[in-house]
């Protein structure tokens, strides 16, 4: 069997001039070679870039789950009530929003590697912060910082992607997912255990060591590539490079996009054992399907890179994302709790793909580096903010009516309702709305 990934080296050659592949995968631009200095070979960048893409993914979601799995350590150690612990678990939405808004104008004016650098600098303080300053404050404060900087990462990694590798945007996009969701689901099994060996604080403070290895990499890429803002910029057609995000359908139409995966995602993810335990599973069995709802989107993400890099059409494969979760809560609101592993899957697997497909599109759909950090930021801003809605009015519905179904039916509509915008973000079209 051949590995998904073995054509790395000419895959996105291969959907440019192929004439049998979709085409909706822009041509992308090559460095300028008349530089004054002797470019890196694009061996050498790929697998810097690559390294250094999944050293920082690694610290995206770990210092977020692994509270998560042990808030009530955290609470019993710090003294805190219920309320407190709430709002560390809202926290990341809200400042995830904030660095999407404000990362794009920080990136264009100090360089992206430096941004990011500085950011990675900042996540690892507040790992630091909120373990060796053990009270509430110090927590919050912590877990402000770091999430901050995960909203600059959130928006700063596509342009990067789009600038150092053009010619691989899908395989470094999805593997960039995948490591993302791959260390949240090993942080979130062992760090348990090791708070009950070596104390809550190293369980969750040791994870800084991955910052300073992230951060190592991304200074010496920052030295061996030198700055983003330094690089030949590549001029988008007439009238493209003032294009407003904010006055754009296609921006919009992608904030939507992700946005509503982003609802159904942190909301499965809060209460998706409570629903299926009113359904009549067990506490255990439950407990289990969010284990299925996670371990899906490895497979969902590598499969859909492996696609893309294929040239398989990304409109189909947007709308079999939008489509599984569609199937997914139908399943959970409806259908039979005996198959519950399957509607919980398939729910993990759309919303897997299709974070992975939105990150791809805010590089593929753009011309330069800007409009994909401003698109970045736009679609990331208004997605998390809709996101942090969904546990909110799920939780308030429930309590409410005292069952799940009308939070499950108005899911189930937003929905059906994100499959006509799946269709219109994966149209062949650039941002500017130009044919690809």
């Amino acid at each position: 069997m051949t590995c998904p990934f073995s054509h790395f080296n000419n895959s996105r050659a291969a959907m440019s001039t192929s004439s049998h592949l979709p085409s909706d995968l822009p041509p992308q631009s090559h460095p300028d070679t008349s530089s004054a200095f002797k470019l890196p070979s694009s061996r050498f960048t790929f697998w810097l870039v690559l390294c250094a893409m999944i050293l920082l993914a690694t610290n995206m979601r770990a210092p977020i789950v692994a509270l998560g799995s042990i808030a009530p350590v955290v609470q019993e150690a710090l003294n805190i009530s219920e309320t407190q612990i709430g709002w560390l678990g809202a926290v990341p939405m809200l400042t995830f929003a904030v660095g999407a808004l404000i990362a794009p104008t920080i990136g264009k004016r100090f360089g992206l590697e430096n941004t990011l650098i500085a950011m990675i600098g900042l996540l690892t303080a507040g790992m630091i912060i909120r373990t060796v300053i053990p009270t509430w404050l110090g927590f919050l404060t912590g877990t402000l910082l770091l999430t901050l900087a995960i909203g600059f990462a959130n928006t700063l990694a596509a342009p990067v992607i789009k600038q150092r590798t053009p010619q691989h945007i899908p395989l470094i996009t999805g593997l960039f997912s995948l490591t993302m969701t791959v260390s949240a689901g090993i942080v979130a099994g062992v760090v348990l255990p090791l708070s009950e060996s070596v104390g809550w604080q190293w369980s969750l403070g040791g994870w800084s060591l991955l910052g300073l290895f992230a951060l190592a990499i991304w200074v010496f890429l920052r030295f061996s590539l030198g700055s983003s803002n330094h690089q030949a910029a590549v001029l988008p057609p007439s009238g493209s490079s003032k294009i407003s995000m904010w006055r754009t359908s296609f921006a919009w139409q992608i904030a939507v996009f992700m946005g509503l995966q982003s609802l159904l995602f942190y909301t499965v993810a809060s209460f998706l054992p409570s629903i299926w335990v009113s359904k009549g599973l067990t506490p255990v069995a439950a407990g289990q399907m969010g284990s299925v709802f996670q371990f899906m989107a490895p497979l969902s993400i590598l499969s859909l890179t492996w696609l893309v890099n294929r040239g398989r059409p990304i409109q189909a494969l947007a709308i079999l994302a939008t489509v599984l979760n569609v199937i997914g809560v139908l399943g959970v609101s409806y259908l039979t709790p005996d198959l519950a592993w399957l509607w919980s899957g398939l729910m993990g697997a759309g919303c897997s793909a299709i974070f992975t497909l939105s990150m791809m599109l805010f590089s593929l759909r753009t011309y330069t580096t800007n409009q994909s950090s401003e698109l970045s930021g736009m679609a990331q801003f208004v997605g998390y903010l809709l996101a942090f809605f969904g546990p909110l009015g799920t939780g308030w519905l429930h309590e409410l009516t005292g069952n799940w179904d009308l939070a499950l039916l108005l899911m189930l509509i937003l929905m059906v309702i994100n499959v006509g915008f799946a269709w219109l973000v994966s149209r062949p079209i650039m941002v500017d709305g130009k044919q690809v």
